[in-house]
């Protein structure tokens, strides 16, 4: 019987990552003849190859596509518990690794950054946005501890607690002729060119909350992946976007820029954050939590006099 070794999926995905024998033996501080030998011997009682050798070049057979898929799944789990258990042991608090699924949200996890280290002299922050397995596996793969989406999904083992509202709207140059508009309507941007975020479409709330329902296409769709460039575009006529209105605010002074509602009523959303619900309990991630809540209690307008 086969028995296999954390070492052996070590050498499947640093191989990998690496791109040679000799590469992941340096990185595992393994002789290029050990690491061979392990994996033979893998083989050997497997009864199956795990790697095509092409000349120098090694590609995953179907049985090393499986390993593979369990070394990405496995080991970051088990590099997560032994820091965790190190900080126990060392009375370390540890690392809050965030994951974001927002471009735009960076300015708005800033203004919750900056307070919770102060607060929380002992822990790191870590701030990622891609993952190989998309955000929500990277949250059951412990990649990330926590994730700022704007669109939770729901699945055992995860929370998600929304922490801010915002309006998605249209923001529009100084130029344009939407600018004077209390709204607008989808077919007003079918001759329109349309610049997002490199997001797929069915993730993209101009799309599935606005123009898709109506059947309605823009004239021609453009990807830029940053803020500014794309604030810049859209200020000096190159198009338009659809973005949280809080943000369009903050640069409207310099660039110009006006935000007009998408539809009568508006395409209301919120930002959440996701947790695994076994890390409830940790302090200074509850505390994270805790102050982004407050944060949106805070910016929430005071109600108005009653009316007699």
């Amino acid at each position: 019987m086969a028995t296999l070794e954390r070492i052996h999926l070590a050498i499947l995905r640093e191989v990998d990552r690496q791109g040679s024998l000799t590469a992941a033996a340096d990185t595992l501080h393994l002789t290029q003849s050990a690491l061979s030998h392990a994996m033979r011997k893998l083989e050997d009682q497997l009864g199956t190859p795990v790697w095509h050798r092409e000349g120098r070049s090694l590609r995953p057979t179907q049985a090393g596509e499986y390993l593979l898929a369990t070394a990405r799944r496995l080991l970051p789990q088990l590099e997560f518990a032994e820091a965790r258990l190190q900080q126990f042991a060392q009375g370390e608090r540890g690392t809050l690794r965030i994951g974001m699924e927002c471009h735009p949200c960076y300015q708005w996890l800033l203004k919750i950054v900056s307070p919770y280290l102060a607060a929380w002299p002992d822990v790191d922050v870590d701030v990622k946005q891609k993952f190989q397995f998309g955000g929500i596996g990277a949250l059951f793969g412990h990649e990330i501890d926590m994730l700022v989406t704007p669109d939770p999904l729901y699945k055992p083992g995860l929370v998600f607690e929304p922490v801010f509202d915002y309006e998605q709207v249209l923001v529009v140059g100084p130029q344009h002729p939407l600018r004077t508009a209390e709204w607008i309507a989808p077919g007003q941007l079918s001759e329109e060119i349309l610049i997002t975020y490199p997001v797929a479409i069915d993730r993209l709330d101009i799309y599935t909350q606005f123009l898709t329902p109506a059947g309605i296409s823009p004239r021609r769709h453009k990807t830029i992946e940053t803020t500014d460039i794309m604030l810049q575009m859209v200020a000096s006529g190159r198009g338009v976007a659809a973005l949280p209105r809080w943000l369009v605010e903050e640069y409207a002074p310099k660039l110009k820029l006006t935000p007009v509602r998408l539809g009568k009523r508006g395409v209301p959303k919120q930002i959440f954050l996701g947790i695994r619900e076994a890390d409830a309990g940790i302090d200074y991630v509850r505390a994270f939590t805790d102050m982004a809540r407050q944060h949106r209690e805070d910016a929430r307008p005071a109600p108005g006099p009653q009316a007699k």
